[in-house]
């Protein structure tokens, strides 16, 4: 009788000693699930509060989301997502994903700051982004790629997008048609350049795999981005790409190095 009751005290202890409370470092306790301080922070650093408004409100409102977003998590949890295949698929996804915009933002503060001459050079050398920056309305039409060998050179040979479409359903293709707007600072300086060249007014095709887009402006409005104010976005654009082509050399790298072995039929072809 002692030693059941003396385990049954140990018991108690040990639960009395499992249950969380709302104080110090925890703001809230959610069915035994703590929400600290640090969590609450990173909801408000998240959210990019302006200056004129009320932080206690906000705050309040935040941990209220919080709360709410624990319970759901909860929930699913109860009705056994968290072991089924597809959330541990992207749950893998997702964390290398925050991993991998972690690694690019570390690579990009640890490069050195563009000079001045450098961000000039960058200006000068992209006027589609900045002296010659346009805001074109586009007429455009996406569509998958027939495998037919005679497909290519009848689309080269039109000169609307109406002919375009007309080789499309001839060749019975896929494809979707609108009307939009596109920055110049947007379009890759080949592409921009081979329509500044053009002398009369055509459509253009750009593929990309299986896929293409043929594309046709309407309508040019000028746009310009000059003296202080292309000097931040010429830095960051220029900073972007630093970082890009240093995570480009640290895959070729690590790819040298890496043991990776294919299942028979998966691995890329020999080009």
């Amino acid at each position: 009788m002692k030693t059941l009751f003396a385990v049954s005290a140990m018991a108690l202890l040990l639960l009395g000693g499992c249950h969380r409370k709302a104080e110090g470092q925890t703001v809230a306790v959610v069915n035994g699930d703590e929400i600290t301080i640090p969590e609450l922070n990173f909801a408000l650093g998240q959210a990019k509060i302006p200056d004129s408004a009320d932080k206690q409100s906000v705050r309040s409102q935040l941990l209220e989301k919080l709360i709410d977003r624990r319970l759901v998590a909860q929930q699913a949890r109860k009705e056994d997502l968290d072991k089924s295949p597809e959330f541990i698929n992207r749950q893998r996804e997702a964390t290398e994903e925050l991993l991998i915009s972690m690694l690019a933002d570390r690579r990009m503060k640890a490069q050195p700051l563009p000079s001045d001459r450098d961000v000039t050079t960058f200006i000068n050398d992209n006027p589609q982004m900045f002296a010659k920056r346009e805001t074109w309305t586009v007429d455009q039409v996406y569509y998958l790629i027939p495998k037919n060998p005679q497909f290519p050179g009848e689309i080269n040979n039109t000169k609307s997008i109406d002919e375009i479409i007309g080789v499309l359903q001839k060749y019975k293709a896929k494809f979707a048609r609108k009307t939009s707007d596109l920055d110049t600072a947007l379009v890759a300086p080949p592409i921009y350049k081979r329509v500044s060249e053009m002398t009369v007014a055509e459509p253009f095709v750009i593929p990309s795999g299986g896929r293409a887009v043929a594309t046709y402006i309407l309508s040019r409005k000028p746009n310009p981005l000059l003296g202080d104010e292309a000097k931040p976005i010429a830095l960051a654009v220029i900073r972007k790409n630093q970082t890009e082509k240093s995570l480009k050399d640290t895959v070729k790298s690590l790819r040298s190095s890496a043991k990776i072995e294919y299942q028979s039929g998966f691995a890329p072809k020999k080009s």
